[in-house]
């Protein structure tokens, strides 16, 4: 993989069927992925397994994000989204950050924590005391679900008793079961430990047992990204990039001591990751929990980010975040489109797929907070959104880009201007601005 550049210059001006191909040949993917990226992805049949009442499949389109180097290799990022702007957003913002290195990143043992409730405990220090008396013997019990997970070196590291004597319902102890689920996200692992564990908590606490289920603030399984951006890369035909570096640093700031603004720069983090969970089969609704409960661990909900100006003028920024994501297992494996994506990605585990996707979530939020700080988000994204709103009017091939490109140049990008235009280049009249 070392001699593999992720810099694809002009890959978004080549027609759809070169870019599957370039990818196929970059990744080694066989015919059966290429028909798959194709469009040939999941079947009517296979969707019917999957879930319930169903009519059939939702589909969502597949981009590569490109220029990522992470560690010293390279990578394409496979990113299921439909918002115009956020694939090619990303793949500035990692061209940025690849002139000053690229990404630095690391990533916590993949440990989840599930959750046992226990009420009606007559004595609450004595529980305690039970449990951690007891601990070798849970830990055994715990162990005892999945014995292909503790064959490769996971299972069950710790039990914590959490007491909670005020509660709506009275006295509460929580005891948490630390797990290590290896390369799977692990919810069906540590939910049967936890169903197996519940009666032995109850005769430890003398208590009863009610809820038994995984905690999605995997706060013990955590992903972090690094990078240093040399204030020249951030540079505009305007504003200098020492001048750019220092406003990215003060957008952060907003972000980290206003929830209102926090809740929207953590979303641009996460419509880079939700957009590589959800092409990779894993669970972003899990995530997207886990990382907005984590950014409220102070008691405030703040910005996951750092960025600020080193002590060079450069610009540094890290991410820290919980990423509870799997390689086996549930969709990741059975759906097709999935498994081309991983393929796509060739990452060895789960901690090195939570890596790329903090990568992801740090250069996401410098494409936004970067374009809020010196043009304004609108101007890039609303190009883009041109051909989505040509495509609502009605346009078709040759003439979405004709439409969304007269759109752009008139400022002025709505459907009912681009209904107007249709109508005009099918009729053969001229516009009072443009013609067709």
């Amino acid at each position: 993989m070392g001699d593999k550049s992720s810099r694809l210059p002009g890959f978004y001006k080549r027609p759809l069927d070169e870019r599957v191909n370039i990818v196929a040949d970059w990744a080694g993917l066989d015919d059966a992925y290429v028909e798959v990226l194709k469009g040939q992805g999941l079947a009517n049949e296979q969707a019917d397994k999957m879930i319930e009442n169903t009519l059939g499949t939702f589909a969502l389109p597949l981009g590569i994000a490109a220029n990522f180097l992470i560690n010293g290799r390279d990578y394409l990022i496979p990113m299921a989204v439909e918002e115009p702007s956020v694939v090619a957003a990303v793949s500035n913002a990692a061209k940025k950050i690849r002139a000053g290195g690229g990404f630095h990143t690391e990533a916590t043992d993949p440990v989840m924590i599930g959750q046992i409730q226990v009420l009606d405990i007559p004595n609450m220090d004595a529980a305690i005391a039970a449990i951690e008396a007891n601990k070798a013997e849970l830990l055994e019990i715990a162990n005892c679900c999945d014995r292909v997970i503790v064959s490769l070196g996971g299972g069950a590291l710790d039990i914590v008793a959490r007491p909670f004597p005020d509660t709506l319902v009275g006295p509460m102890l929580v005891v948490h079961l630390h797990f290590d689920t290896r390369d799977a996200m692990g919810a069906n692992a540590i939910n049967t430990s936890l169903e197996s564990l519940a009666p032995k908590i109850a005769e430890l606490t003398n208590g009863r047992t009610n809820l038994r289920i995984l905690s999605n603030l995997a706060d013990q399984r955590t992903a972090t990204a690094r990078c240093t951006i040399p204030a020249g890369q951030l540079a505009t035909a305007e504003i200098p990039g020492s001048d750019v570096a220092k406003l990215i640093e003060e957008a952060n700031a907003f972000a980290v001591v206003d929830p209102y603004r926090a809740a929207t720069h953590n979303k641009g983090i996460m419509n880079g990751i939700d957009a590589v969970c959800i092409a990779t089969g894993n669970d972003w609704r899990a995530v997207e929990a886990g990382a907005h409960a984590y950014a409220a661990k102070d008691g405030q909900y703040r910005a996951l980010t750092d960025w600020h100006v080193d002590e060079n003028g450069d610009l540094y920024g890290e991410i820290t975040l919980p990423l509870a994501v799997g390689m086996v297992g549930g969709a990741t494996k059975v759906h097709p489109t999935a498994r081309a994506a991983m393929k796509i990605l060739n990452v060895a585990s789960a901690p090195e797929l939570a890596q790329v996707m903090a990568a992801v979530g740090l250069a996401q939020n410098l494409a936004a907070i970067n374009a809020l700080a010196t043009v304004g988000i609108q101007k890039g994204h609303m190009r883009l959104h041109a051909r989505q709103v040509a495509l609502a009017a009605g346009a078709q091939d040759g003439m979405v880009q004709k439409i969304a490109d007269t759109l752009v140049a008139e400022q002025n990008i709505r459907v009912e201007r681009a209904a107007e235009l249709l109508r005009l280049s099918v009729t053969g009249e001229r516009s009072s601005v443009n013609s067709y």
